[in-house]
């Protein structure tokens, strides 16, 4: 049984409860605190009747940076495909493809060297998109 979801990082949710049935103990009834199942509700015995446990319908999704990302990545792999059809289509482009991904490993070297970005993380531009 599920007693609680919390979101985690990158997570949303809502819905639900977080209610619990409360059964005095009673050691001269044995069944106290017994659970069954009836049709398609969840019961605990309580001493002296069956009661229906809360039910709880919970929404778990991507909190919308995470869903960013995912666009962006989706994205970044569609510009990519593009780009490989392109080059297979037309040969003469592998040349200056070749030359833009030089021309981005010397960025990310020379911005090393500067010591003002770290490789790969070029804050404010991205080479990737047109």
């Amino acid at each position: 049984m599920i007693k609680n979801i919390t979101a985690g990082p990158g997570l949303t949710m809502s819905g639900g409860t977080a209610s619990y049935q409360y059964i005095t103990p009673n050691a001269n009834n044995p069944l106290t605190g017994m659970i069954r199942v009836n049709n398609s509700d969840l019961q605990v015995f309580d001493g002296s009747m069956w009661q229906n446990l809360a039910a709880s319908y919970p929404t778990v999704g991507l909190d919308q940076d995470t869903q960013d990302l995912l666009q962006w990545a989706r994205t970044q792999r569609q510009l990519e495909q593009n780009r490989a059809t392109l080059v297979k289509n037309n040969p003469a482009l592998q040349k200056a493809y070749e030359a833009v991904l030089r021309a981005e490993e010397n960025f990310d070297l020379l911005a090393t060297i500067a010591g003002e970005e770290e490789p790969g993380i070029v804050v404010g531009y991205n080479f990737n998109t047109p």
